[in-house]
C-alpha cells in the first residue's frame, strides 16, 4: 500500500485518495455490482457481464471463479475490502459545510 493512500470523510461525502484508495472504491463498487447480477439477475451496466465481473475478482483475489461462482467471487472480494479498509488510513474532516 502507498503512504499517500488515504479515506477522507467529511460532512456529505467520503473522499477517496490515492491509488490503493482509488483501487479500494473500484472493488467496492464492482463487489456491489456482483451482488445485485447474483441477487437480482441484473446487470449495472453493459460491460458489467458475470464474465467481465469474475476477471476482475480473479485479478485481485488470485483464484480463478468459473461460471456460477460470483457469490463466492463476492465473499473472497468482502475479505480483501475489509483487509484494505484495515490498513487504509482515515481522516475525518472537521466542521460544517
Amino acid at each position: 500500500m502507498n503512504d499517500d493512500s488515504h479515506v477522507v470523510i467529511g460532512n456529505g461525502h467520503t473522499t477517496f485518495v490515492g491509488a490503493d484508495a482509488t483501487s479500494l472504491f473500484r472493488i467496492m463498487t464492482i463487489r456491489s455490482a456482483i451482488d445485485l447480477y447474483v441477487k437480482c439477475g441484473m446487470k449495472a451496466n453493459r460491460a458489467y457481464s458475470p464474465s467481465a465481473m469474475s476477471r476482475v475478482a480473479t485479478s485481485v483475489t488470485g483464484k480463478t471463479y468459473q461460471r456460477g461462482e460470483l457469490a463466492q467471487a463476492s465473499k473472497d472480494l468482502g475479505l480483501w475490502i475489509e483487509a484494505m479498509k484495515a490498513a487504509m488510513p482515515v481522516a475525518v474532516a472537521g466542521g460544517p459545510d
